[in-house]
């Protein structure tokens, strides 16, 4: 039997009931759907509908519900279209008729709401908490390897040569803002919806600033239309998700440069990497490329979402059980690849000598003497020029840009410049890539690190 069944004189064809049931994924949500119950039940008995002995009925039933949860017993029956609908049924089995004043003053549409507000604002903690021990890790490989550095690139081409750890905070500082951006979106969910109905609240007296309160919500809602039509929140966590998942894919992007033959500048550990079924002799980053590929997926969860939002009319309506999905596999897959890519880096031997020797490259030393011009007044513009055809003549006749630089009056005296780790140590301006800077970043990043920790735990 439906939760409608009164009104109809035939059961529901089962293509529909395949179509409609959603319990085959939203029954992660029973732990977050008892909890708003509960609250529901405290607040019914606080408005004087549901006396003490029917509280503690309806409280002690749903407490064997998520016993039964946890101990992975409970029985669903073919009848429970969802997760809601299921822990109503078994209270009621468990409670009698006191269970059929469960779901007084309350709608499955302010009660789905409730659900995923309290889901999602403990999602983004614990994706959070992962995102921060990640970048944790970045800081830990960097001083482990202090001293260690590598060509940067711009355009895939050798740029300039920068410490290792200034490139590990580079995807610090990025993740930081997911961070930001995430517990921006848990402050905006923190109202609650419970109360709100079906979509213009209820004639019993219930006090929905109460329950609210009781769910740890800074507010309840202003507009119950509003309140059981809203999904911001999911499209917003989906998108924050989404950016870090193109962040996350830029780090996996490198770790397979990294560990390429070609680069050689790392290796990651053997329980962090894979063989190949033909091959004997491979040793593949896949962890790299899974971080890498699901940023597609991440995206394609947000997007999808917005889609199915964009022509809904108001209030409620069942398009919205489509948020679910993507949602769940988005947190679910960025949860692995976040503690996957910790493992990794933490795993990983980093291959100081190949690196510096690439960050040594003559050719990163061109822009150190055009700067030396610079110090002296010649024009920036007419400084690269001049350095800009003596690399030319370097390449064209195979000679290192030293033996070029040495022959040549105007700059000559600048060939101390190529002593390996000069240009490094030459990176010293504000937030620059050398040893210089090193320090007053890595206070900086553990100032904000610890911003984020003080917000996390708020």
């Amino acid at each position: 039997m439906t939760l409608w069944s009164g009104r109809f004189s035939v059961p529901m064809d089962k293509t529909l009931r395949d179509l409609s049931e959603s319990y085959s994924f939203d029954y992660v949500l029973y732990a977050h759907d008892i909890k708003g119950s509960r609250a529901h039940v405290q607040g019914l008995a606080a408005a004087g509908l549901l006396s003490d002995e029917e509280t503690a009925t309806l409280v002690a039933a749903l407490d064997q519900v998520l016993a039964e949860f946890e101990s992975e017993t409970f029985a669903q029956s073919m009848n429970d279209e969802d997760i809601h609908t299921a822990i109503e049924r078994r209270v009621t089995e468990l409670a009698g008729d006191v269970g059929a004043k469960l779901h007084t003053a309350r709608s499955r549409n302010d009660q789905v709401a409730t659900t995923l507000r309290l889901f999602t604002r403990d999602a983004i903690t614990e994706i959070v908490r992962s995102t921060l021990h990640l970048i944790e890790v970045l800081d830990e490989v960097g001083e482990k390897n202090a001293g260690g550095y590598l060509p940067g690139y711009t355009h895939l081409q050798r740029a300039q040569p920068v410490l290792l750890s200034h490139h590990l905070r580079a995807h610090a500082f990025a993740l930081l803002r997911d961070v930001d951006r995430l517990l921006d979106a848990r402050r905006r969910l923190n109202e609650s919806p419970l109360g709100a109905g079906a979509i213009a609240g209820t004639s019993l007296g219930i006090d929905p600033s109460f329950t609210a309160a009781l769910l740890g919500f800074e507010s309840a809602f202003a507009n119950s239309m509003d309140a059981v039509s809203d999904r911001d929140f999911v499209a917003e966590t989906l998108f924050d998700v989404a950016l870090m998942g193109v962040h996350l894919s830029r780090m996996g992007e490198e770790l397979v440069l990294w560990t390429s033959a070609e680069f050689n500048f790392a290796s990651l550990g053997d329980d962090f990497t894979t063989g190949s079924s033909m091959l004997p002799q491979k040793k593949n980053s896949d962890v790299a490329e899974l971080a890498r590929g699901k940023s597609g997926r991440l995206v394609g969860n947000l997007t999808g979402l917005l889609v199915t939002l964009k022509g809904l009319p108001l209030s409620y309506n069942r398009d919205l059980q489509e948020d679910k999905e993507p949602l769940f596999d988005s947190v679910r897959q960025v949860h692995l690849v976040l503690r996957a890519l910790s493992g990794a880096y933490r795993s990983m031997i980093f291959n100081v000598a190949v690196a510096k020797a690439a960050a040594d490259d003559q050719l990163l030393v061109a822009i150190d003497i055009a700067e030396e011009l610079v110090a002296e007044g010649v024009p920036f513009r007419q400084a690269h020029e001049h350095v800009g055809k003596l690399v030319a003549t370097a390449v064209a006749t195979g000679q290192p840009l030293s033996a070029v630089v040495a022959e040549d009056l105007t700059v000559a005296r600048f060939a101390p410049l190529f002593e390996p780790g000069s240009a490094l140590e030459r990176r010293r301006s504000p937030g620059a890539s050398g040893p210089g800077s090193s320090a007053k970043q890595a206070q900086r990043l553990r100032v904000a690190v610890k911003k984020a920790n003080d917000r996390l735990g708020q």
